[in-house]
């Protein structure tokens, strides 16, 4: 065989470098609020319409679809690295910017968890005509796939909560929703700090941060994180608003609600959301799965994307099957305690 003849070597995954990029990106309309959507699998367009007349299941498990969501100042961009795991594994999966965020649309005056609540659940529903849905969040995403499971009308299977804020929160957290006085420091100096230094000061602190390990940051996510702070009015604007948010997690829970599978997700090298929270988020929810993985930092899709790809693969899998069990009846719980 001539060197023109071999045949390309295929990428990662399996995909030839000829074949499609396996992610889609799209905007949609979620809830009101326009969206950049990045999907991998069927198309939300060869989705059958929602039928009136309800089938009796047939027991068999439906493939699952994730829905994963994004944290403060992130984007859906920080799931690619995730969704190409997926997609090479045959998982339907989207990632969407929440609003306020990445390419959505700004959030509207006033509280910001309502709005992220209605907009959840437009995702949800969505795609739950595809398939039995299991959503996944990081930090605020984290935030938001709890309180969707608190909503016992939303038809979810599943929730992974991944470094969620607002049970046992690091020093920077506290310091941000509770003392505000760097903030006001900041922003009463007699002339704003310029541009080029703010963006100097976020690529030294984004990757000590999101990171595990600073030296294994990729350049491109950081550069798309710092692009949220190019200058002095943008990072006080990011500041009040985490603020608000910080605020408005000390109510944002009602735990007791939740019945669906939960796996909460700890990370030992996190510095915005310590482990320990993810511990107490277990043990407020009994009936849920704990992971704590000491070599993880607040953004483990970014750390180590195979992994987490597969942890979501697993738990949706079962999560799923427990959907599709059957609830006893009567007669079979009386036949289970006549048998002792």
């Amino acid at each position: 065989m001539t060197a023109t003849q071999r045949p390309v070597p295929a990428g990662r995954g399996g995909r030839h470098p000829s074949e499609p990029e396996p992610i889609r990106e799209s905007f949609r309309r979620f809830a009101g609020m326009r969206t950049r959507v990045l999907e991998v699998g069927p198309p939300v367009a060869e989705a059958p319409a929602p039928k009136r007349t309800r089938r009796k299941s047939d027991g068999k498990p439906r493939a699952p679809r994730l829905v994963l969501l994004h944290g403060y100042c992130d984007s859906a961009d920080t799931w690619r690295p995730v969704l190409g795991e997926l997609a090479a594994a045959g998982i339907a999966a989207i990632a969407v910017d929440l609003p306020g965020f990445g390419d959505a649309q700004p959030l509207r005056p006033g509280p910001m968890l309502p709005q992220l609540d209605a907009f959840t659940a437009a995702v949800v529903r969505e795609q739950a005509v595809l398939g039995p849905v299991v959503l996944a969040g990081n930090s605020l995403g984290g935030t938001m796939s709890l309180r969707a499971a608190q909503n016992r009308r939303l038809p979810t299977a599943g929730v992974v909560s991944i470094a969620a804020p607002g049970f046992v929160d690091s020093w920077l957290v506290r310091t941000v929703g509770r003392n505000p006085l760097p903030l006001r420091l900041y922003s009463s100096l007699p002339l704003p700090v310029p541009g080029f230094l703010v963006r100097a000061v976020a690529e030294q602190l984004v990757p000590r941060i999101l990171y595990a390990d600073s030296r294994q940051a990729d350049a491109g996510q950081v550069r798309r994180f710092t692009t949220l702070f190019p200058d002095y009015r943008a990072t006080t604007s990011r500041l009040e608003e985490a603020r608000q948010l910080v605020a408005e997690l000390a109510d944002a829970y009602r735990l007791d609600q939740i019945t669906i599978p939960l796996l909460a997700v700890a990370c030992g090298k996190d510095k915005l959301v310590t482990a320990a929270s993810g511990r107490k988020l277990h043990t407020l929810v009994p009936h849920s799965r704990l992971v704590v993985r000491e070599d993880w930092g607040h953004c483990p899709q970014l750390d180590d994307p195979a992994e987490v790809s597969e942890l979501l693969t697993f738990f949706s899998a079962g999560a799923v099957r427990s959907a599709a069990r059957p609830a006893p009846t009567v007669n079979d719980v009386e036949d289970d305690s006549a048998t002792g």
